[in-house]
Parts: C-alpha cells; sequence; structure tokens
C-alpha cells in the first residue's frame, strides 16, 4: 500500500497551490464581501489547464485522474471556498457528464471547450419540490416533431449565469410500470425561453455563481439528448457519486484553511503571559483538528483513487463526503473559537470558512442523504 503521490500528482499539487496562493487567496475577501464570481481567475486556471485535470488529452484534458482532480479542488478551497465549489462544479457536474455519457459528437462539440477552459457547463438538476428527492423532478421534454419541448424550472444551479452549454434533468415519458423516465438534455444558454435569474444572495460560498433558471417552451433538437435516452436517473446518480468525491475534497480545502488560521493565531498570540498555545485546551481542539483533517485527507484519497481503478466507489464517496464536510463545519468551528472574539471578524477570515463549509453539508446531498447511502450500501 503507497500513500506517496505520483510525481504527476505532485507536479498538479504544487503548481495549484502556488497559483491558489498569489491568485485567490489575496482577493478572496473581497470575493466573499462583494459576492464577485472570479471570471478572470477562471479564465486563468483554463489557460493552465484546470478545467481539464482528470480528461483525456484528446477531449482536450490533461490526461490525469480523479486523484490529482480532488488534490486541485483541495488547494483551490483552501484558499477561496466559493471559487473552489465553481472549480468542482464545473468539472464534476459540469463537464463529466459529457465524457461518461456522451456520443464521440457531443464530446468533440461540448467537452472539448469545457475541459480546455473555453467555456463552462452547468448541470440543472435541483428543482423547488425536488431537492433530496431528485427523482421527483417535475421539469417535463415533450418529443414534438425532431425537437423536444422543454417547460420547468430549477432552482440552486452553480455557475447558471456564466454557463455557456446546460445540463438538463426532464420528463420525458413513463416507463412499462407507468414511472416517469427521467432523460438529460443538452441545453445551450442562449436558447430562446430560457431565462436565469439575479444571482441568489447566500450565506457563505458567495463567490460562486448561483442562480434560477426557467424553461418555458424551450425548443431544442431531440439528438441533444445526452447519451443514451431514459436514462437521465441512473446519469445523476453516478454523476453525484463523483462530485460528492470533489465536494468532499473542498471539504477538506476549507478544513486545512481553518486548521492554518488556528495554529498560526495560537503560536501568536498571548495571554497569561504566554502564546496561548501552550495551553492544553487549545492544544487539544488543534489535535483534533489535524487528526479529522488527515482522516478526510485520506477518505477523499480512498475515494478517489477506487474510481480512477474503475472499482465501486458510491460508499466510499459517500464516506468521504459526508465526513470532510462535517469535518469542515467543526474545524472552522473550532478555529473561531481559538481566535476568540477576533474570530467573529471578517477580517480573520475563519468565520468565512464556517459560512462557506456549511454550504457542502447540504449540497450535492445532505449528510442525511449520505446516511441512507452508506445504510444502504450495508443492506439496510
Amino acid at each position: 500500500m503507497n500513500f506517496e503521490l505520483t510525481k504527476e500528482q505532485q507536479m498538479v499539487q504544487t503548481l495549484v497551490h502556488d497559483f491558489a496562493e498569489q491568485e485567490i487567496k489575496p482577493r478572496a475577501i473581497e470575493l466573499d464581501k462583494e459576492a464577485i464570481f472570479p471570471a478572470d481567475i477562471f479564465e486563468q486556471m483554463g489557460k493552465l489547464g484546470f478545467l481539464g485535470i482528470p480528461f483525456p488529452e484528446q477531449y482536450g484534458g490533461s490526461g490525469g485522474d480523479t486523484v490529482a482532480y480532488a488534490i486541485a479542488v483541495m488547494e483551490i478551497g483552501r484558499a477561496c471556498g466559493g471559487t473552489g465549489l465553481s472549480y468542482a462544479a464545473a468539472v464534476s457536474l459540469g463537464a463529466s457528464p459529457f465524457y461518461y455519457f456522451g456520443t464521440e459528437e457531443q464530446k468533440q462539440s461540448y467537452l472539448l471547450p469545457l475541459a480546455e477552459g473555453r467555456e463552462l457547463a452547468a448541470f440543472c438538476l435541483t428543482e423547488p419540490n425536488a431537492g433530496s428527492d431528485a427523482g421527483g423532478t417535475k421539469t417535463t421534454a415533450v418529443l414534438e416533431g425532431n425537437e423536444y419541448v422543454i417547460n420547468g424550472e430549477k432552482c440552486f444551479i452553480t455557475n447558471a449565469s456564466y454557463a455557456k452549454v446546460l445540463i438538463v434533468t426532464a420528463v420525458t415519458g413513463k416507463d412499462a410500470k407507468g414511472r416517469n423516465t427521467i432523460s438529460s438534455i443538452i441545453v445551450p444558454a442562449d436558447t430562446k425561453g430560457l431565462k436565469i435569474t439575479e444571482p441568489y444572495e447566500k450565506m457563505g460560498v458567495r463567490a460562486s455563481n448561483t442562480a434560477e433558471i426557467i424553461f418555458q417552451d424551450v425548443r431544442v433538437p431531440k439528438e441533444n439528448i445526452l447519451g443514451s435516452p431514459n436514462k437521465g436517473f441512473k446519469q445523476f446518480l453516478k454523476t453525484l457519486d463523483g462530485g460528492r468525491i470533489s465536494i468532499a475534497a473542498l471539504g477538506v480545502g476549507i478544513a486545512q484553511a481553518a486548521l492554518d488560521k488556528a495554529l498560526n493565531y495560537a503560536k501568536e498570540r498571548n495571554q497569561f503571559g504566554k502564546s496561548i498555545s501552550n495551553f492544553q485546551a487549545i492544544q487539544f481542539k488543534l489535535a483534533d483538528m489535524a487528526m479529522e483533517v488527515e482522516l478526510a485527507r485520506n477518505m477523499v484519497y480512498k475515494a478517489a483513487w477506487l474510481k480512477d481503478q474503475r472499482k465501486p466507489f458510491g460508499k466510499e464517496a459517500a464516506f468521504a463526503k459526508l465526513f470532510a464536510t462535517e469535518t469542515a463545519f467543526r474545524s472552522a468551528n473550532q478555529a473561531i473559537q481559538i481566535h476568540g472574539g477576533y474570530g467573529y471578524m471578517q477580517e480573520y477570515e475563519v468565520e468565512r470558512y464556517l459560512r462557506d463549509a456549511k454550504l457542502l453539508e447540504i449540497g450535492e446531498g445532505t449528510s442525511e442523504i449520505q446516511r441512507l447511502v452508506i445504510a444502504r450500501h450495508l443492506g439496510c
């Protein structure tokens, strides 16, 4: 059993870490405060190949793997949770479905510019009444001649305002038992009848763009079905499995940032004539944080490695997503406590980590859903 990163993975880690430290971290407070989506940063990341890390070179990617991609998410999230979320969504939700389910023509048309970082895509699954119950999709796509006519509403869509193309889940018919069949449909963002609302005002991950999308008689060619017709339900389940690894990696990044800040502050802050890092109460907090961050990181690596080896990874992805995101919240909370009153102030940043981490316990399957997924894998 080898816990060392490959040379290629180490190179990715160094490259992304240095970029995040130099280009993202100095702007993180401003991006959060003003709720700015850093389009220029994404343009730079595209040119550096970050958005194509897990995809083959023939589709514009870097020929890397899921472990390398997870490392990139960790490093970007460590600098800015909102930027990390949009990056993770662009790759695991926006581009990956084209790679895993798209036809060769669809890969050439859509995956290539996404992997090369020239465009972004958004994954449109969640609806006002279909969150954890994603199978309860109400958006419809009715085939009329050679076109699908889409009507419905999607909410909480990451990168919606900046996406050139959308992957939309919609009910396209009934199966033999009378149940709704769901398909994934490719919809260019400039299609007539499609409306993207103003971005939400959010508690955290404010550098990430999130908006609602309304479809009113939106027409696309029937060839815009992603991969096989009526396979949308299985497709989005597989997409979410992979997405959980990236959200877990983002949790590790935020947790690591909280630990870094807390440790540095504890060494610098003097009370009762000595550094507070000498006090056992503070040492125990830091020790617990360090232990959980390391455990979470190893869980992400294992799930990513299993995926790269084409082995079943759904249970491990749920393990990683559940533990890493809850670790992020606990670590951020402890970092605030160690900072005391200063931790409540925006300039010290740890309060932002807490706000950012909370979303991770909700998005891509809540903590409660992860526990259900794990229980089902156990045979319950």
